[in-house]
């Protein structure tokens, strides 16, 4: 395992300060634009562009990967993540945001494949579900982070963004600086959609519902945090213990899937993501000074489920089909995180913000009880299948089989004759 890491520290460490950076500028073009007097519609509008742009670059960005390499490909998507952050307060007006956005949505959705393609193939099947968490322990304790630096500067003025455009910058260096040799991919890395019929119903279900869920909390916990709370300054802490917490149980339960298999936790996890839910909405009504818990236990549950899946897929497809695949897993999160934010959004005016978590709890109980039935319906229908040993004909001569036969029926008990006629 130590030398599994230390193969991929510089990539773990890029990766790590693009997503210190992408956490900054999330949240930072969310305060910008209510500062300009965007409304909340065209707001959502701005972060499904984002979205929009991850579908787009899980069907095209692998392309780019398999035709320069993954180094040369890390460096062309981080520069233009960090030059479309300086474009973003040189052009205030929506529709220019959401061509941006849509440009760092395709950047992130190839980096994404970029890091995860270079670490499946970097990483033994016994070892992928904790290095697969340690790399989500840093995805989300980078995002998380990002979240103080708005405490750096104005959000009204120009350095934030200049800031963000600095570490994105940086983040180049670890990866083109690293002595370790990228993954060799085919030529031919379109994605095709038989790939995702090999893969099964319930990873790819397990990806699909890990988006829409991110996205959704991404997008709505600080409206949550405001309403609960009433306190804008509460509203950064909030959403830094949801996506810190999500470092929590990555490596013990990432550890623990390599030891009793992923399909377990595919049904363990669900389970707890809604309990965890249920709790947040109680203790929302019945117990406010439990939400902080409450919320930390969710997002300790919830942002596991997408390694998870994400290991089971890797198991289940070839080396040679690690592009193809995290173009794949792109496309099922950006429908997700696409979907989520749709649902959420409208049953929110609706409901109230407790519809953030009634979602999570009918989404997570779904793919839970598929997870059940696959493992019960595998444990009663499906029967393991012997592997065929060739066994040449002529390995016993016709006098052995003869006197072996004859053998058999001289040492058959005989019946009696009420046996006889239970048998007739």
């Amino acid at each position: 395992m130590i030398s599994v890491f230390r193969s991929i520290f510089s990539l773990l460490l890029s990766y790590g300060l693009l997503l210190l950076a992408n956490g900054l500028f999330n949240s930072l073009l969310g305060l910008r634009a209510t500062l300009e007097g965007v409304s909340t519609s065209w707001l959502g509008f701005i972060m499904a562009s984002y979205f929009l742009g991850l579908l787009l670059g899980g069907l095209f960005a692998g392309r780019i990967v398999a035709r320069v390499g993954h180094i040369r490909a890390f460096a062309v998507f981080a520069s233009l993540m960090s030059t479309t952050a300086l474009l973003h307060p040189l052009f205030l007006e929506v529709n220019y945001w959401m061509l941006l956005r849509l440009v760092s949505g395709f950047c992130m959705a190839g980096l994404i494949i970029v890091t995860e393609s270079w670490l499946n193939d970097a990483t033994p099947s016994h070892q992928r579900g904790g290095v697969l968490s340690s790399y989500m322990m840093v995805n989300y304790m980078a995002a998380g982070c990002g979240q103080f630096l708005l405490n750096v500067g104005d959000v009204g003025q120009f350095e934030l963004f200049s800031l963000a455009s600095i570490i994105f910058s940086l983040a180049l260096i670890p990866v083109l600086l690293t002595k370790q040799s990228a993954p060799t991919i085919a030529a031919d890395s379109k994605l095709s959609f038989d790939l995702l019929a090999q893969v099964g119903p319930l990873a790819m279900l397990g990806v699909f519902v890990a988006g829409a869920s991110n996205a959704s909390v991404h997008a709505f916990a600080p409206v949550y945090a405001l309403e609960v709370l009433g306190d804008t300054r509460l509203i950064p802490q909030f959403t830094a213990t949801l996506l810190i917490s999500g470092l929590l149980l990555q490596w013990p339960l990432g550890r623990l899937s390599d030891r009793i298999g992923r399909g377990w936790l595919m049904m363990f996890v669900p389970i707890c993501i809604s309990i965890s839910a249920i709790f947040v909405i109680l203790a929302t009504n019945y117990a406010p000074d439990l939400i902080w818990y409450a919320v930390a236990c969710y997002g300790a549950f919830l942002f596991t489920l997408y390694s998870i899946a994400v290991a089971l897929i890797n198991d289940i497809v070839g080396p040679e089909l690690r592009v193809k695949i995290a173009g794949a897993i792109l496309i099922v999160y950006g429908l997700g995180a696409i979907s989520g934010p749709i649902v959420v959004g409208p049953l929110i005016d609706l409901i109230g913000v407790q519809a953030l978590f009634i979602v999570s709890v009918i989404t997570s109980s779904l793919l839970a009880g598929l997870a059940v039935y696959r493992r019960v319906y595998q444990a009663i229908f499906v029967r393991p299948v012997q592997p065929f040993v060739a066994v040449p004909s002529n390995q016993y001569s016709s006098k052995e089989l003869y006197l072996a036969a004859h053998e058999q029926i001289d040492e058959r008990p005989s019946l009696s004759s009420e046996q006889d006629d239970i048998k007739l």
